[in-house]
């Protein structure tokens, strides 16, 4: 069976995905996505390598948070997934997968955009889980918005407040709770590197995620605990249909990469895994750029 480890070419490992023109209110469903993104619930194969560890995922209803819930299950991890009430129906699916894994699922709505709620929801995950020692800052708001003179005082906030602040308390909230060992793993994207001119906001805020990641590296190494970061390229996920892009850019969504075609969330996934496994100890402070051939800085 075809999975992660199989050798081929990896520009054609996926078709392009040529989506349809479509919209969902924010902050969309996965499973009503055409077509559906795939996160590896037929293919990704674990291997122990994150046996017995603990973690929490937000965004982890769907799209790349989604498919890292999968993917730590699978690699032996109890998971605890972050995500709105309205995303109930895509939860609902993940747990499924990871207790299907044999691993404890636990599902925590909520919005992240408040600071009270981070931090209920850190101490509802530990007491869930029994524990932390993988916090993933995954939950992302992106809406396009074509002239700054359009660009809402509300939308310009609530954007950092849930790619920026969430992460800040989320994490800082975790700490206490984290030992030597222990990973944080935060999510950024090529427009930190190349910002899309319609997405002022979004690719500040994924430009602010990566600086704080590399500061807070060295601020907690002496306590033995990494700090890293995933900067996915063109990723087929709802954000694209609740507004992340635009129509012309949605039906262009495959040509921006050098592959030719948009990743999927079960591409995303094993460096998610490896910068939480044990085998990454020597990596702090990294950014690991998961985009289909795209140059970055």
């Amino acid at each position: 069976m075809t999975d992660q480890y199989t050798f081929d070419d990896p520009v054609h490992r996926y078709g392009r995905v040529e989506p349809p023109v479509q919209h969902q209110p924010e902050p969309g469903v996965q499973g009503q996505m055409t077509p559906v993104p795939d996160l590896g619930e037929e293919t990704y194969r674990g291997t122990g390598r994150l046996e017995g560890r603990k973690a929490l995922v937000t965004g982890g209803d769907s799209g790349i948070g989604g498919a890292v819930a999968i993917a730590f299950a699978r690699e032996g991890a109890d998971v605890a997934i972050s995500y709105l009430p309205e995303e109930e129906a895509d939860a609902a699916h993940i747990a499924e997968l990871v207790e299907a894994a044999g691993r404890k699922a636990v599902r925590l709505p909520g919005d992240v955009s408040d600071a009270a709620h981070c931090r209920e929801l850190v101490a509802a995950a530990v007491d869930a889980l029994g524990g932390l020692d993988i916090l993933v800052n995954n939950a992302g708001k992106q809406i396009a918005v074509e002239n700054l003179e359009d660009l809402s005082d509300e939308q310009f906030e609530q954007t950092f407040r849930t790619n920026v602040f969430a992460a800040f308390w989320i994490t800082k909230a975790a700490l206490p709770h984290l030992g030597p060992g222990s990973t944080v793993i935060n999510t950024a994207s090529l427009e930190a590197y190349k910002p899309a001119p319609d997405r002022l906001d979004y690719a500040a805020t994924k430009a602010a995620i990566n600086n704080l990641s590399k500061g807070l590296a060295q601020q907690l190494a002496p306590r033995g605990i990494r700090v890293n970061v995933v900067a996915p390229g063109p990723t087929w996920t709802a954000l694209q249909v609740s507004g992340g892009v635009s129509d012309e850019q949605m039906q262009a969504f495959d040509d921006e990469s050098t592959y030719q075609r948009s990743g999927q969330p079960a591409e995303l996934a094993p460096a998610y895994v490896f910068l939480a496994s044990p085998e990454s100890s020597y990596v702090s402070g990294e950014t690991l750029n998961v985009n289909g051939g795209m140059p970055t800085p």
